[in-house]
């Protein structure tokens, strides 16, 4: 079953946001992502519904979330939201950055954990908040 998700990686300053869709087969497609201020993301959740339609806003619990969290409850009142565990997040964004990014020159050969993105990863890592609960559910 097809679903689309818009997953936010809250902060104090900025917020990664990722909109994933879980195709029939069950693959994930990234169809857009950003990295935003946090006064950024109201204007934004608009963006991506323009990109594609989804059905839920899944949103790490970590820094900021709480304001966050309420000003999307308010903005968007019938949509569905989902507050989630962030924990690790930014070590398997970078993961993430680099699968998207792949290595030249000499970085090919250390391996990409010693390795910090030349950019902040924040889009990323609400991919992987996306990932944990499209894979779960």
């Amino acid at each position: 079953m097809e679903k689309t998700v818009l997953a936010i990686d809250p902060g104090t300053k900025k917020c990664g946001m990722a909109l994933v869709r879980r195709g029939e087969a069950g693959g994930l497609d990234l169809l857009w992502k950003n990295i935003t201020s946090v006064e950024g993301v109201l204007p934004n959740l608009h963006t991506a519904y323009a990109v594609h339609p989804f059905s839920l806003v899944i949103i790490g619990e970590g820094t900021n979330s709480s304001t966050l969290i309420r000003n999307i409850r308010e903005h968007l009142p019938a949509m569905g939201t989902l507050v989630v565990n962030e924990r690790d997040t930014t070590m398997q964004a970078r993961e993430r950055y680099w699968e998207h990014h792949p290595r030249k020159g000499w970085r090919k050969f250390l391996p990409s954990t010693l390795q910090v993105p030349p950019e902040p990863v924040d889009d990323f890592a609400a991919l992987v908040i996306a990932e944990r609960v499209l894979f779960d559910h």
